[in-house]
């Protein structure tokens, strides 16, 4: 289970916590508020909630799900959405999870009694979505989920789980929706690629809700390329399960160059992937008064740029607010330099790196074969650092 240990805080400060009963009116303003009966609930999770004060009818949720031994309070302290929420007027739910359940306090996600439509930790966010409209009059078709690592897992799997619920979702660190269902499995899907077909990857999720037809949630993918927690490839493969579920192509349909080292790349509006050179596991912040600034770092939360600024944008929660994004400098797709040589020019160029007399590409880990002359693959880079396999398009 030590694997699973994707992100987490040494310590929680119980002052942040006010506990209530039934939430009946809006908190004050800058508090998190516990909920402590929201519905059924056999993912025995608990419910925080940040409102700002004066919410109005009408206002979209936003459900932020933190990571292993982190707490509800950890992600409210340092992700920057209750900043967001009090610009932008939006409701934000901090489902937590108990050692009871896990004992690094992960959410389940490799679990199908806990990841599926209607069952365990699922089905209990699902509770506190209804929760959080029932009580605020929140618009029920603009609720969004968002998290970190086995959060962020747990994202894909609430999207594939509830596409009728969830309009949207951020994935920070996270791995494919289904991508495990055991603790053995988890760890080869955090270290490795699972070498599935888009197709492949999106029956995983088609298959959580037989006979939905759409429309399917929108997805913002955050990958650090300097990840070995929850590697880089699992970025890819989050791509390719997303944009095989909406039916568009891998290919992308242009970059963005953000702060931070961050290039943004859009497939059909559909998906976008943030690539974030060189930055390990965690989710991205920006400590700021600026505009597209947000967050605090701690532990696993990393200085660079205001992920959930961006996730928030991708979502839509700024229109109507007089915010717009900054400057970016687009190119058309495919991005990036494209080189076709072998796996020992290519481990010589930087381009990838080899272990136990294996290749593997820089950034995304995708296996080459063997480390030697006569094996040949394309590899291109998507952005800077970061390399995928791409025989045959060079």
């Amino acid at each position: 289970m030590r694997k699973l240990a994707f992100a987490g805080l040494a310590a929680v400060t119980a002052a942040v916590l006010t506990t209530v009963g039934v939430a009946s009116a809006d908190p004050p303003a800058s508090s998190l508020v516990q909920v402590s009966s929201f519905g059924a609930n056999p993912g025995a999770l608990a419910m925080y909630t940040y409102t700002p004060s004066g919410l109005e009818t009408g206002r979209p949720v936003v459900v932020a799900l933190h990571g292993c031994t982190q707490s509800a309070a950890d992600y409210y302290a340092h992700s920057g959405w209750p900043e967001l929420a009090d610009r932008w007027r939006f409701e934000v739910v901090f489902p937590q999870q108990s050692t009871a359940n896990n004992s690094l306090k992960c959410f389940n996600w490799f679990s199908t009694a806990d990841d599926t439509r209607g069952n365990g930790e699922a089905a209990s966010v699902k509770s506190m979505v209804d929760k959080a409209i029932a009580d605020h009059g929140s618009d029920s078709s603009r609720v969004y989920v968002t998290g970190l690592s086995a959060g962020g897992a747990m994202t894909a799997d609430l999207l594939a789980a509830y596409p009728d619920v969830f309009a949207a979702g951020g994935i920070n660190a996270g791995l494919p929706a289904q991508c495990a269902t055991s603790v053995t499995e988890a760890t080869n899907c955090q270290q490795n690629d699972q070498h599935l077909t888009p197709a492949q990857w999106a029956s995983r999720v088609k298959a959580q809700y037989p006979g939905y037809s759409g429309p399917w949630p929108r997805v913002a993918i955050w990958q650090g390329t300097g990840d070995y927690t929850v590697y880089p490839v699992n970025g890819t493969e989050l791509r390719d399960q997303w944009t095989a579920v909406h039916g568009v192509s891998q290919s992308p349909t242009s970059t963005q160059s953000l702060p931070g080292g961050t290039t943004s790349t859009d497939y059909g509006g559909k998906v976008q992937l943030y690539s974030i050179a060189g930055m390990g596991h965690g989710t991205a912040v920006d400590p700021g008064t600026g505009a597209t600034q947000c967050g605090s770092t701690g532990a696993y939360f990393l200085a660079g740029i205001c992920s959930s600024y961006y996730t928030g944008v991708f979502f839509g929660l700024d229109k109507g607010s007089g915010s717009t994004p900054p400057p970016t400098t687009t190119s058309s797709a495919p991005a990036g330099t494209c080189v076709s040589t072998s796996n020992y020019a290519h481990t010589q160029a930087g381009r990838a790196h080899q272990s136990g007399g294996q290749t593997y590409a820089n950034g995304s880990n995708q296996a080459m074969g063997l480390w030697n002359t006569f094996t040949i693959h394309a590899l291109r880079e998507t952005s800077p650092g970061y390399w995928v396999l791409a025989d045959g398009q060079c």
